[in-house]
C-alpha cells in the first residue's frame, strides 16, 4: 500500500511496522491504541500466557491480562497502565500480576510509554519483566560463562526505526531496573546489545581506588551470548592525559568511535595496549565507545565493537548509545547502593550475634538464616550466656519486622535481657516480665516474641530446663532414641501488648543425650504452610536426626525443615546433655573468651 502524499506511511503500514517492532522484542511486550486495543503482541508475551498472538490483537489489553494475585480481574480506575496510555505519559510499576490461559497469573514488573506511528492516533507500547520464577522467559539463569539464548535478533540499529528504537530504550529499562544485582544488571546489558546491535559487547568498571576491571567480555556462537573469560579481568590504571576513546570514556569524556586505525599507532598508554589486544582477538574492525555515568561519577564504560557486521558505526549510533549508558547507569547505580547496604546489614547481623560460650560437657550449636528478600539482617536472634549461680541462660526470640530497625530492636531487648539476668538471678519468667515493662516503656520495640530458659545441673549430674514462653513457638526435645516432643507449658503473651502480665515458668529434665531445639516460627511457618505442618514437619524431622552429631543435627534440621516458600528469617539453637554421668561437671563456670 503506498504512502501519502506527504511521505507518511499509511495506518495499515504503520500497523505492519508495529508488528515488526513487537517481533524484535526479547521481552514480553504489547502495542496497544489509547483505548486499550491491543494493536500488536510480542512472540514472549504470547508464550508467557500461554495465548495465540493473533487471538489477543483486539481485544482490551486491561482485561484480557490485568488480574491480581488471586486471579481475579482488577478495577480500571486502579491500572496504572490504562491510566499511562490516556494520559500519553511514561509510567512503571514494580509489581502486577498478568493472568494466563491456564488461569494462573504471572508476577511482573512492567513499563508504559506513549509514541506516535505514522498517521495512527498515539499508541502505548507496554513491557513485562517477569519474575524470578519465570527466568526460563526473560532468559535469565545463573550460569556464570553462558548467558541466555537471545530472542528473534531484529534488524541491526542502522535500520532502526525511531519505534524499534524507542522499544529498545524502553527494553533496556525494564530489564535493568528490575534487578538490583550488579552482575545480573551487567549480563543482561551484553545479552540486550548482541546481536542486536553488536557482535561484540565490552563491559569495564571503576571499582575502589580508581582501579579499571575488564568485567565483560560477550559474543554470539550458536545463537548463544557467551563470555570471553580470557579477555577479562584487571585492567591499566587510567591515565590522565591519554586522548584514546576508551582513557576518555573512562575518564566521563563524551563517546567516539573507533576502529582498527584508532589503537595502531604508538600507544600513549598501558590501557590503549590492552584495547588494541581486544581488538585483535575479537577481529572487531568498528566500534563505539560510550561512558557508564551514574549519579555522581562514571561508574566505568561500555564498548560495542562489529566484527562479522560489515557496516562501520556512525556518528548516529552515538545518541543511541548515549541513551542505553545512561539508563545502565542510573540502575547500575542502585545496584551498588543496594549492594552497600547488603554489606552494612551483614556486618551488623553478624556483630549482634553472639558467640556461644563453652560450656564443659554440653553440645552448643546455632544457625541464623536470613529472609531471601531482605536486606540479610531483621528481628530474629538467639543468645546463650552462664550466670553466676553456673546456670545457662536460653534465649531465641524473635522482634516483628525484617530491616535494621528490627535488628536494633533486637539489640536493645538481648542486652537487657542480659543485664537483668546477670544481676537479679531470677527465674525466667521474673526476667521476662521486668523486659515486657522496659519493652513499652522505654525500649524502641513494638512486639516480640521469645523463649527464655535456664538450665542447670544437679549436683547428682542431672539436668533440668525452667522456661518461660512470650508467645513463641514451643522448645522441642528430642531423646537420644529418637522421640521427640513440644514442650507446651510455660506460656503467656507476647511482648509489648502493654498488658504486663504475671508469666509462669515451665519446668522439664532433660534425658541424658537428649537435644533441645529453639527455634523462631520462620522455621515452621510460611505464606503458603500452616504453622501445625510446620511444626509437625520439625518435630518428625528432628526424631529422624536424632542420632547426628550435633552441628550435623543443625544444619539438616534447619535445611529440612524450613519451608520451601518461607519469606522469614530463622535462628535456630541446640543445646546437647551429655549421655554419659561421667561427662557431667559438679558445677558449671562462666565460659571465657
Amino acid at each position: 500500500m503506498a504512502d501519502h502524499e506527504d511521505g507518511t506511511p499509511t495506518d495499515a503500514e504503520a500497523l505492519a511496522a508495529i508488528g515488526r517492532a513487537l517481533d524484535a522484542l526479547i521481552a514480553p511486550a504489547y502495542m496497544a491504541a489509547a483505548s486499550g486495543t491491543i494493536l500488536a503482541v510480542s512472540p514472549a508475551l504470547a508464550e508467557l500466557v500461554g495465548m495465540d498472538a493473533s487471538a489477543m490483537v483486539g481485544q482490551d489489553g486491561h482485561d484480557l491480562l490485568h488480574r491480581n494475585e488471586h486471579g481475579e480481574t482488577v478495577a480500571r480506575a486502579r491500572c496504572g497502565i490504562r491510566e499511562a496510555g490516556l494520559t500519553r505519559r511514561t509510567a512503571q510499576g514494580d509489581r502486577m500480576w498478568v493472568g494466563c490461559a491456564d488461569g494462573s497469573v504471572v508476577e511482573v514488573a512492567w513499563l508504559a510509554t506513549g509514541c506516535q506511528v505514522g498517521t495512527l492516533d498515539p499508541v502505548a507500547l507496554v513491557i513485562f519483566t517477569p519474575g524470578a520464577d519465570e527466568d526460563a522467559v526473560t532468559g535469565a539463569d545463573d550460569g556464570a560463562e553462558a548467558t541466555d539464548t537471545p530472542g528473534p535478533a531484529g534488524p541491526h540499529d542502522a535500520t532502526l526505526s525511531e519505534l524499534e528504537r524507542l522499544a529498545l530504550l524502553a527494553e533496556t529499562t525494564t530489564r535493568l531496573t528490575s534487578t538490583l544485582d550488579v552482575e545480573e544488571a551487567l549480563r543482561r546489558l551484553t545479552q540486550l546489545m548482541v546481536p542486536r546491535l553488536a557482535d561484540w559487547a565490552v563491559v569495564d568498571l571503576i571499582e575502589r581506588d580508581s582501579e579499571v576491571t575488564r568485567f565483560a567480555v560477550a559474543h554470539q556462537e550458536d545463537g548463544v551470548v557467551v563470555r570471553r573469560p580470557d579477555l577479562e579481568g584487571p585492567m591499566p590504571p587510567i591515565p590522565p592525559e591519554s586522548v584514546m576513546p576508551l582513557s576518555r570514556a573512562l575518564r566521563g569524556a563524551a563517546s567516539a568511535i573507533a576502529g582498527r586505525e584508532t589503537y595502531q599507532g604508538p600507544p600513549d598508554a598501558e590501557i590503549a595496549v590492552a584495547q588494541r589486544r581486544l581488538f585483535d582477538a575479537t577481529g572487531v574492525h568498528s566500534a563505539v565507545i560510550a561512558p557508564i555515568r551514574g549519579l555522581r561519577q562514571v561508574l566505568g564504560a561500555l564498548t560495542l565493537g562489529r566484527s562479522e557486521q560489515p557496516e562501520p558505526y556512525t556518528p548516529a549510533h552515538l545518541t543511541l548509545l548515549e541513551d542505553i549508558t545512561r539508563r545502565a547507569g542510573l540502575a547500575l547505580d542502585n545496584a551498588r547502593l543496594y549492594e552497600r547496604q547488603l554489606t552494612v546489614g551483614r556486618t551488623m547481623q553478624r556483630h549482634l550475634l553472639p558467640q556461644l560460650p563453652r560450656v564443659p560437657g554440653l553440645g552448643l550449636a546455632a544457625r541464623y538464616r536470613p529472609a531471601p528478600e531482605d536486606l540479610e539482617v531483621g528481628g530474629d536472634w538467639y543468645d546463650a550466656f552462664v550466670l553466676r549461680d553456673g546456670a545457662l541462660v536460653l534465649v531465641v526470640g524473635d522482634v516483628v519486622g525484617h530491616d535494621l530497625e528490627a535488628a536494633a530492636g533486637m539489640a536493645q531487648l538481648r542486652n537487657m535481657l542480659r543485664a537483668y539476668s546477670w544481676s537479679e538471678q531470677k527465674p525466667a519468667s521474673k526476667i521476662v516480665e521486668w523486659l515486657d515493662l522496659a519493652c513499652t516503656h522505654i525500649a524502641e520495640v513494638s512486639m516480640a516474641t521469645l523463649i527464655c530458659g535456664r538450665l542447670t545441673c544437679s549436683a547428682e549430674g542431672r539436668y533440668e530446663l525452667s522456661w518461660t514462653n512470650a508467645g513463641h513457638p514451643p522448645p522441642l526435645l528430642v531423646t537420644r532414641d529418637g522421640e521427640a516432643r513440644y514442650l507446651l507449658d510455660g506460656h503467656a503473651p507476647l511482648l509489648g501488648l502493654g498488658i504486663s502480665p504475671e508469666r509462669p515458668d515451665g519446668v522439664a529434665p532433660l534425658p541424658p543425650g537428649s537435644t533441645l531445639v529453639l527455634y523462631t516460627d520462620g522455621l515452621v511457618e510460611s505464606p503458603r504452610d500452616a504453622i501445625d505442618d510446620g511444626l509437625e514437619r520439625l518435630r518428625g524431622n528432628a526424631a529422624s536426626l536424632a542420632h547426628r552429631d550435633l552441628d550435623d543435627f543443625t544444619d539438616e534440621l534447619l535445611e529440612s525443615s524450613r519451608p520451601p516458600h518461607n519469606e522469614d528469617d530463622v535462628a535456630l539453637l541446640a543445646v546437647r546433655v551429655p549421655a554419659e554421668p561421667s561427662a557431667w561437671p559438679p558445677r558449671w563456670r562462666p565460659a571465657t573468651r
